[in-house]
């Protein structure tokens, strides 16, 4: 077996404790070694050896760290994604992914640039009116869909090869 991932949240608050977290403390293809706490430094309790940082910019720049969640306000997202790639992390960003299309492609262009992944995350993927999309796609009513949204997620970050 591949050594785990190590990731680093830049949040413990609500996504972080509830859609991510639990997930990567299941998954024994990754290993959540470091997280943003700017004041309640809670994550320790679930997580006995996390590193717990103030600020974003000393866990992008903690070079034990491969893949970095962006998991603050959406505002956000573009910067610190940039930032993450540019320090040579892959990504994994929340929804919405940026605020424009332009940034999103700006991010994929830079993630290329320095062989990197850049991913959107969508944790609504079972929700009934998600299922009743993806049972509409799937049963062709529609026809064939040439374009469309590809959604990866974090089982799919795992067969990457992080180097």
């Amino acid at each position: 077996m591949e050594d785990p991932i190590n990731t680093g949240m830049l949040s413990f608050g609500t996504s972080g404790t509830l859609f991510h977290s639990p997930f990567l403390q299941v998954h024994s293809g990754f290993n959540l070694t470091a997280v943003v706490e700017r004041s309640d430094k809670k994550a320790h309790l679930q997580f006995p050896n996390i590193k717990s940082f103030d600020t974003v910019e000393e866990m992008i720049s903690d070079a034990d760290i491969d893949l970095v969640i962006v998991n603050t306000p959406n505002y956000t997202h573009f910067e610190y994604a940039m930032k993450a790639i540019q320090s040579g992390k892959h990504v994994l960003v929340e929804k919405p992914f940026t605020i424009s299309s332009k940034e999103a492609k700006l991010l994929f262009a830079e993630a290329k640039k320095h062989n990197r992944y850049v991913l959107p995350y969508q944790n609504r993927r079972y929700d009934s009116d998600f299922l009743s999309v993806k049972n509409i796609v799937d049963s062709n009513k529609l026809g064939h869909l040439v374009k469309g949204v590809i959604q990866l997620f974090y089982i799919n970050i795992s067969n990457l090869v992080m180097t």
